[in-house]
């Protein structure tokens, strides 16, 4: 892992966000976003659970990195059997703070988690980066079998480049 191109994807998501958000108008924010069932307001909110599960997700994997490779296994066995209701969660949490949060307090939402993100990853040693766990493959496209920290700091600005391209923002 590189972390300087972390860190430059990370002010590289930052910036693209802001400019997402005050480009748009209320009624782009409103309209239905290409490929989901949320608006653009919505599914902007989504990208920004991204980064805001990350923590959560380190957390997970530094702990299940301590125990026996087939506890996480299991682990990520038991959320792919668990799928549709995670689904369900996944797509009414971002329909209800997509709803209820404003434009300008995801903007500085944003900004608080690539913050410490970046104090967090600056923090991590190397081999604190090499640990990881096994993960529910189905869950999302760009959850790998087995992932370690470096991988999960990875994976929010894929989340987000992947979203990006189904926001309708421009009409």
């Amino acid at each position: 892992m590189e972390r300087p191109l972390v860190h430059e994807e990370f002010e590289r998501a930052r910036k693209d966000f802001h400019q997402l958000i005050e480009q748009a108008d209320g009624q782009a924010l409103g309209r239905r976003s290409n490929g989901t069932r949320w608006t653009n307001r919505q599914l902007l909110f989504h990208m920004l659970l991204g980064y805001l599960i990350i923590r959560a997700l380190l957390r997970l994997a530094r702990t299940f990195a301590y125990l026996p490779d087939g506890a996480s296994r299991s682990f990520a066995r038991l959320l792919n059997a668990g799928t549709k209701p995670f689904d369900v969660v996944n797509f009414l949490g971002s329909y209800a703070g997509g709803s209820t949060l404003s434009p300008e307090r995801m903007v500085v939402m944003f900004d608080h988690v690539i913050d410490k993100l970046h104090r967090r990853l600056d923090a991590e040693s190397a081999s604190e980066l090499a640990r990881g766990m096994y993960y529910p493959t189905r869950w999302d496209p760009f959850f790998k079998e087995y992932m370690t920290l470096a991988d999960i700091y990875c994976f929010p600005t894929q989340h987000f480049d992947f979203h990006r391209h189904q926001l309708t923002l421009d009409g």
